[in-house]
């Protein structure tokens, strides 16, 4: 936050609105010189929104609007320094006196200083996820829903619950039920411990974030003098990123300005992507109702991109069901059109990758200007394994490298024993799985097998209290099988798993459903291995720190691997989007609706991160948990673009001009189909496949698009049939 300082407003070291206009293009000299009253700015992607907050807040100062008067808020700190730095350097250094920061910081200083109307003491202390979890913790303990021989959730999952219910404006059942069906039974719990939490705040003068926004909230409904004071004080509001705010915090706007409805919003819709932490795509959508009278700017050049990806882009998003409709453009002529690569498997689609990389760094892109993004963190597994094979070193973001989850490591652990028996971080790893079994029991064992040339037959000769003699047996006998040559790495799998399932999901009992998904993907992983040694090694190996004069990749910078919600508001020169194939990309728990408009601004919002080089790719076959080869298709998102906009290329790097004689610009894909290819009439209990979840039964029909399928292998899932193919069987 920015406090107000003691310095006089010069205007006259302040450049004129005359000289703004010289440094906007129309849209935002518009927007900047909106006068008074709603307005809503959507900010295409690399449109220059902050260049427009900025002026538009030095633009005020110099019409004459007190600084202290004006309110920013942003989601990070970062953000409104820099837009507070940059305002300043136009107006003297006035700006500073402007309040602003992130909507947490705000409502701490404004609750201190006006939460007496609440009955709220100015002194109260803030506290952190780390703090607020062991109050949980230490609840869960005094209301008997911990110890010995219990199990409950973790206080990680059940703050998560506290919280998704406040910022998503749903209830904790809710959340249960859609997101944690295992954890049913502990629903009532759930409630006692929220309500005792918020008890516990209340006795002891706490607040955690999500207490702030609600109290800022409560202290503009529920006190009419608090609330005339702050909507006097702050004549003009503007908020960044708007898209991304909460039910909680659009209320907060629009109380704030209930006197005079000065208010700027920023924000895309497009890139609205972050449900999952609560924000709300309708606030955007919805902000002209809210504030009648709305103007509406659209700031759609681009300095970014070049054209044939923004293009691409403009196709991606043209395809929402709801939107506010722009076409970004750019004075930035020329350039490559993006490439689609479909690669036979996900090894050569990670080979490619790394082909393509070495390709545009000999052309002289530095490889900290490349970035490979993905829907979820474990899709880039194999292509991990791929880059340190080749020494390429790479910074991971938004996600856990390979062998950095616990549950991975603990799965790993076993095969890294097997190769190397006197591995005693793996040993340490796996005997501290033993229930009723502490670290200076295992140090026993370890001093026992480091005192033998045979760590196995030591360990087998080890006497177990009568507390744990049962699973350490088990142990023994499972490592004893494990060792057999004739096991292939599948084998051996499957074997570990037979042992560690049980244990897993009494360690992770909260979360195992995501987490065995992950372990899903070892097991496709390791399927492709003919030996343990190389799997290990592979998943082992990290690049050097250092290349020499003869590494292809020697750089001193890191290529970039992210998901794509953490890639949001970043560019590089070059992007690859992988894994973007039918089943995985939407994610295959998307429901039709909402969640699947999401998935379609997710790839808009990577797609769009790239400067002059765009490579979309997918698998056309894919290894599911069982091991099974299963054909994909490219996602039906890819399905949707005019097949003009891109190259289509194959492994072998043969590029496939496409023809765009029959394509249809004012219809998509799924309204053709719509009219031109009837579907099977589906009926319950039919029989059907999918290409990539298999045969299954036909559950129920919910709607006239829409069937859900029970499939034999991947449980039952809703599926669109304007993006599913389903085959009748028999």
């Amino acid at each position: 936050m920015h406090s107000p300082v003691p310095s006089l407003f010069d205007r006259a070291a302040m450049p004129s609105s005359s000289s703004f206009a010289e440094q906007l293009n129309r849209a935002q000299h518009a927007a900047v010189n909106h006068g008074d009253g709603p307005i809503l700015v959507i900010a295409g992607a690399g449109s220059g929104k902050t260049r427009t907050l900025v002026y538009r807040m030095a633009h005020l100062i110099d019409r004459g609007v007190p600084p202290e008067s004006i309110l920013l808020l942003t989601f990070t700190r970062r953000a409104a320094q820099e837009m507070l730095g940059r305002a300043a350097e136009l107006t003297a250094g006035t700006c500073r006196r402007v309040m602003g920061g992130t909507f947490h910081a705000t409502a701490n200083i404004l609750l201190r200083r006006y939460g007496h109307h609440l009955g709220l003491g100015a002194n109260f202390t803030i506290i952190d996820r780390g703090d607020a979890e062991g109050i949980v913790n230490l609840l869960k303990s005094s209301l008997g829903m911990a110890g010995a021989g219990k199990r409950f959730p973790s206080k990680r999952v059940v703050l998560n619950l506290i919280s998704g219910a406040i910022n998503r404006a749903t209830t904790i059942e809710q959340l249960v039920y859609g997101d944690h069906i295992h954890l049913t039974e502990f629903i009532n719990d759930f409630y006692t411990i929220a309500e005792h939490y918020r008890q516990f705040k209340l006795d002891h003068g706490l607040m955690d974030y999500d207490d702030l926004l609600i109290n800022w909230k409560r202290l503009l409904a529920e006190s009419e003098a608090a609330r005339d004071e702050l909507s006097t004080r702050f004549q003009h509001i503007l908020v960044d990123e708007y898209q991304d705010t909460n039910l909680l915090q659009a209320e907060i706007v629009r109380l704030l300005a209930y006197r005079h409805s000065n208010v700027m919003v920023v924000g895309d819709d497009a890139q609205s992507i972050y449900s999952f932490r609560g924000a709300d795509f309708s606030n955007i959508m919805r902000f002209p109702e809210q504030f009648p009278g709305t103007a509406i700017v659209k700031l759609e050049e681009n300095y970014r991109s070049t054209e044939p990806i923004l293009q691409l882009t403009n196709d991606i998003i043209a395809h929402a069901e709801k939107k506010f409709a722009k076409t970004l453009f750019t004075s930035k002529t020329g350039g490559n059109r993006p490439q689609l690569v479909a690669a036979p498997t996900e090894a050569a689609e990670a080979r490619f990758v790394v082909e393509a990389i070495e390709r545009r760094r000999q052309e002289g892109v530095p490889l900290h200007e490349i970035a490979v993004l993905f829907r979820s963190g474990f899709h880039s597994f194999k292509l991990e394994i791929e880059l340190a094979s080749h020494a390429v070193d790479f910074d991971k973001r938004g996600g856990l490298k390979l062998t950095e989850s616990a549950h991975i490591k603990d799965l790993l652990s076993f095969f890294r024993v097997v190769i190397n028996p006197w591995d005693n971080l793996s040993w340490n790893r796996i005997l501290l799985q033993l229930d009723k079994v502490g670290p200076k029991t295992v140090q026993k064992i370890l001093a026992a097998l480091r005192a033998t040339d045979s760590p196995f037959a030591a360990l087998a000769a080890y006497r177990p209290g009568p507390a744990w003699k049962t699973q350490f047996d088990l142990l023994t006998a499972t490592l004893e099988r494990l060792r057999q040559p004739e096991l292939t790495p599948s084998d051996q799998f499957d074997l570990v798993m037979r042992y560690y399932e049980p244990v897993f999901e009494k360690m992770y009992y909260d979360d195992y459903p995501k987490r065995r998904r992950e372990l899903d993907q070892i097991k496709a992983l390791i399927a492709g291995y003919g030996d343990l040694q190389a799997f290990v090694d592979d998943t082992a190996l990290d690049p050097p720190d250092t290349g020499t004069a003869t590494d292809a990749f020697a750089d001193d910078t890191r290529l970039v691997l992210s998901t794509i919600h953490s890639a949001k508001g970043l560019e590089w020169d070059t992007v690859f989007v992988i894994g973007l194939a039918e089943g995985r990309f939407p994610h295959l728990n998307a429901a039709p609706g909402e969640q699947w408009e999401e998935e379609r601004r997710l790839l808009y919002v990577a797609a769009t991160r790239a400067r002059n080089q765009l490579y979309l790719t997918y698998p056309k076959e894919m290894v599911t948990p069982d091991r099974q080869q299963m054909r994909t298709a490219m996602s039906p998102f890819l399905r949707e673009i005019n097949p003009g906009l891109y190259q289509s290329i194959d492994r072998a790097g043969t590029v496939t001009a496409p023809s765009t004689s029959q394509y249809q610009p004012t219809a998509s894909p799924a309204s053709l189909a719509r009219k031109t290819a009837p579907h099977p009439e589906y009926i319950e209990g039919m029989r059907v496949n999918h290409a990539f979840f298999g045969p299954g039964r036909i559950a129920s029909v919910p709607g006239p698009r829409r069937v859900e399928v029970h499939f034999d292998r991947h449980g039952s899932k809703i599926l669109h049939l304007d993006y599913a193919k389903l085959d009748p069987l028999g």
